[in-house]
C-alpha cells in the first residue's frame, strides 16, 4: 500500500467519525436545551418529551434495517443517504417555529442517523484489515461512541448560553455537507456483490415495528405506568412481533438477520454487554447533568465544562492507549478493567452531597468515567464484529448500535424511574426539595454502577479471544484486532 493510500485510508475514517459523531451528539446535545425550546415554542411539559423521543423511535427503529440495507444495496450508498437525510432535517429543526415542525423533522432526523449509524462501523472494518491500524481505528471511533454523548451535553450547553437553542441543529448542516463531500472523494465504492441478496421485508417490517413499539413503550413507561395498561400493552405487542419476526427469519431464504448469527459467542455477548453499558452511560450523561443542574445549580454552560475533564481523559485513551491495550491483552481483560472504573465512577457519585464541590464530588468521578469510557469501548467494538463476515458487517454493526440504544432508552428510563420514586419517598418523610432530589439520584447512580459492573462481569468472563491464526485469515472481520496474550 502506498503511502498516498494510507493517508486516504485515516482522512476516510476522519470523515466517518465526523459523521457518526453528528449523529451520536444528537441524542444528548438536546438535553440542556429542552428548557428554552419549551420558553420558545410553547411546549407542554408532556408534549417536550417528543423532542427527545420522535429522535429515538425512529433512530432506534430502524438500526437493524438500516445495517442490512447496507449489506444489501452498499455501505457507503447507504451512508451518503442516511447523512444527507440527518443535514436535511436538522435544517428544518433549527428553522422551526412550531411544535409539530421541530417534532417532525427529528423523526427524520433520526431515521438518518439510523442508516447512517448503521453502516459507518462496516465501512470502517472495509477501510482497515491490518491488525493494529484496526484496533486503532476502532479505538477512534469508540471514541466517537462513548464520548459523543458527553460531548453533546458540553456542546449543548455552550450553544445554548452564548447563541440559542436553534443552533444546536444548525451547526450540523455545514457539518453534514462537508461530510457528503469528502465521502464522495474518499470512501470506497461499491463493490458489484453488494447488489446481491433479496431484502426480507416481512421480516423487515415485524422487526421494525417491534423496536419501536418497544422504544416508544419505555421512553414513555414513567409518564404512562410501568404498569399501565398501554405500557404493558404496547410491550406485549412489540414481544408478539419479535416472536413473529423470529419465526419469518427461520423459513425465508434471504433472512435479515440469519438466526446462525446469534451461535456466535462473541455476538451475543457483546450485545449483552452493549445494553448494561449503554444503560451505565445513560445514567452518567443524564442523571450527572441533573444534579449538577438542579441541585448545584449549574448554568448549562457550566454542566458542560463539567464534563470536559471526561472527554479530554477519555480521547487520550481511545485515540491513543486503547489499541496497544487490546493488541497487548485481547479483548477480556481491558474490557473488564475500564467497566470496573465506570462503576467505581458511579458509585462516587452515590456520596455527591446537596452542597457538593466539584473538585471534591464530581471531578473524580468524571476522571474516573473518562477512564473507564475511554478503555471500554475499543473491545467491546471490535468483539461485536469479531466473528462475522464482511457480508454481514453491516448487520452486525446495526446489531451493536441497537443494543447501545435499547440499552440506553431502557436504562435511561429504568433509572429514572427508580430517582424519581426515592425522592417522592423522601419529601413524604419530611426532606427538603434538594434533599429529596439527591437521594433519588443517588439511588439512580448506584443502580447504574451495579449495571457497569454486570457488564465487566459478563463480557470478562464469556467472550472469547480471537485465535493468533486470525490476523492472517481474509475475511476474519475483526476477530484479526486482537491476540490472546
Amino acid at each position: 500500500m502506498t503511502i498516498a493510500d494510507d493517508r486516504t485510508r485515516w482522512l476516510a475514517l476522519y470523515v466517518l467519525t465526523l459523521g457518526s459523531l453528528m449523529i451520536v451528539l444528537d441524542v444528548t446535545i438536546v438535553n440542556v436545551a429542552l428548557p428554552s425550546i419549551r420558553e420558545d415554542l410553547g411546549f407542554s411539559e408532556t408534549s417536550l418529551a417528543w423532542v427527545v423521543n420522535a429522535y429515538l423511535l425512529t433512530y432506534g427503529g430502524f438500526l437493524l434495517l438500516g445495517g442490512r440495507l447496507g449489506d444489501l444495496f452498499g455501505h457507503r450508498r447507504l451512508f451518503l443517504v442516511g447523512i444527507a437525510l440527518f443535514t436535511v432535517a436538522s435544517l428544518a429543526c433549527g428553522l422551526s417555529t412550531t411544535e409539530w415542525m421541530l417534532v417532525s423533522a427529528r423523526t427524520v432526523q433520526g431515521l438518518g442517523g439510523a442508516v447512517a449509524s448503521a453502516v459507518s462501523l462496516s465501512l470502517m472494518m472495509s477501510l482497515f484489515t491490518e491488525p493494529a491500524d484496526r484496533a486503532k481505528a476502532m479505538g477512534i471511533f469508540g471514541f466517537v461512541a462513548a464520548g459523543g454523548g458527553s460531548i453533546g451535553v458540553l456542546l449543548g450547553g455552550v450553544l445554548t448560553d452564548l447563541i440559542s437553542w436553534h443552533w444546536i441543529f444548525l451547526v450540523n448542516v455545514p457539518i453534514g455537507a462537508l461530510v457528503i463531500v469528502l465521502s464522495l472523494r474518499l470512501l470506497p465504492g461499491e463493490r458489484g456483490a453488494a447488489m446481491s441478496g433479496r431484502l426480507d421485508v416481512a421480516g423487515a417490517v415485524t422487526v421494525t415495528a417491534a423496536l419501536m413499539l418497544a422504544v416508544y413503550a419505555i421512553v414513555n413507561g414513567n409518564q404512562n405506568g410501568w404498569t399501565s395498561a398501554e405500557t404493558l400493552g404496547l410491550l406485549g405487542v412489540a414481544v408478539a412481533l419479535l416472536a413473529t419476526f423470529l419465526v419469518i427469519e427461520s423459513r425465508v431464504r434471504s433472512p435479515l438477520v440469519p438466526l446462525g448469527l446469534f451461535n456466535l459467542r462473541n455476538i451475543w455477548v457483546s450485545n449483552l454487554v452493549g445494553v448494561f453499558w449503554a444503560a451505565a452511560m445513560f445514567a452518567w450523561f443524564f442523571l450527572s447533568a441533573l444534579y449538577l443542574q438542579l441541585v448545584l445549580g449549574y448554568s448549562p454552560l457550566e454542566v458542560g465544562l463539567s464534563f470536559l475533564p471526561a472527554n479530554l481523559i477519555m480521547g487520550a485513551f481511545s485515540i491513543g492507549l486503547s489499541a496497544k491495550l487490546v493488541m497487548r491483552f485481547g479483548f477480556r481483560k481491558p474490557l473488564a478493567t475500564g467497566l470496573l472504573l465506570a462503576a467505581a465512577g458511579l458509585l462516587l457519585f452515590v456520596r455527591a452531597p446537596v452542597d457538593g464541590n466539584f473538585l471534591v464530588d464530581v471531578l473524580p468521578s468524571m476522571i474516573l468515567l473518562g477512564f473507564g469510557a475511554g478503555i471500554a469501548f475499543n473491545p467491546v467494538l471490535l468483539a461485536a464484529m469479531s466473528d462475522v463476515e464482511p457480508s454481514e458487517s453491516g448487520l452486525a454493526s446495526g446489531l451493536v448500535n441497537t443494543s447501545f440504544m435499547m440499552g440506553g432508552a431502557l436504562g435511561l428510563a429504568v433509572l429514572a424511574s427508580i430517582a424519581a420514586s426515592r425522592s417522592h419517598s423522601l419529601r413524604l418523610g419530611g426532606a427538603g426539595e434538594l434533599s429529596a432530589l439527591t437521594g433519588g439520584y443517588h439511588l439512580a447512580f448506584l443502580v447504574g454502577a451495579a449495571f457497569a459492573a454486570a457488564a465487566a462481569v459478563i463480557g470478562g468472563a464469556l467472550l472469547r479471544e480471537a485465535e493468533p491464526m486470525a490476523a492472517h485469515e481474509p475475511g476474519h472481520g475483526a476477530a484479526a484486532a486482537t491476540e490472546t496474550s
